[in-house]
């Protein structure tokens, strides 16, 4: 049973939530408050975190951004505005997915699955994968260069594990949409793909303006370049 860590304050969503995801076969813990949620998360070990934009004492970010401090585990955001300077926040913080009240309860069932099978990308028969100067250890989560750890956001960690599995194979947008969200690509846009991307090469290029890891095939999508 996956479980889930829920920081919201709005009492009717939190039963609305407690009782589809239950249902669903999730195991749900409730924060009201961010002091609340990095209590819970000091305590306890999560599969996926759900977090409210605004909460009494701070917001769903403050959590986010503590999270990232050590852990790559599936964020979604549940915001009630959809303006994309929220948006854009939510994916730099270190978010996977955003989804805006009011909404579907099977739509946000089908993203956290979405994204706990992305999740399970980590989960190789081999236990690291090494290309170029880059070394991930799947079992830890890790990204290492030149033996200094790497810190990306979940996202990013499986963008490059993709990549890194598929050596000097071109990997098309879509397909790269279809692997790392849902199966229909219906929850990230080929804008926000761009975005990760550009975010991964500042983090593992050397020089991120020409980057010799990850190559673009223009008009198709891109290509992790192993220099054997």
């Amino acid at each position: 049973m996956h479980n889930i860590l829920l920081a919201e304050d709005d009492l009717s969503l939190i039963e609305g939530l407690e009782f589809s995801l239950n249902k669903n076969g999730f195991q749900i813990d409730v924060a009201r408050t961010v002091q609340e949620a990095l209590s819970q998360l000091l305590k306890q070990n999560y599969d996926l975190l759900l977090l409210d934009l605004t909460l009494p004492d701070g917001t769903g970010f403050d959590i986010c951004r503590k999270a990232r401090q050590h852990s790559t585990v599936p964020i979604i955001f549940l915001t009630a505005s959809d303006e994309e300077v929220n948006i854009v926040m939510a994916l730099d913080m270190g978010g996977d997915d955003y989804i805006t009240k009011p909404f579907k309860l099977n739509e946000l069932i089908s993203r956290i699955n979405a994204l706990l099978r992305r999740a399970g990308i980590t989960h190789d028969s081999h236990n690291e994968l090494k290309s170029n100067s880059i070394v991930i250890k799947l079992d830890e989560n890790r990204v290492i260069k030149e033996n200094s750890s790497v810190e990306l956001t979940g996202a990013e960690y499986r963008l490059l594990c993709l990549l890194m599995q598929n050596p000097n194979m071109t990997l098309t947008r879509s397909l790269i949409l279809d692997r790392l969200w849902d199966e229909h690509g219906n929850f990230v846009d080929d804008n926000t793909l761009s975005v990760y991307v550009g975010r991964l090469r500042s983090k593992i290029e050397d020089d991120p303006q020409k980057p010799l890891n990850i190559v673009t095939v223009r008009g198709v999508g891109y290509k992790w370049n192993d220099q054997k």
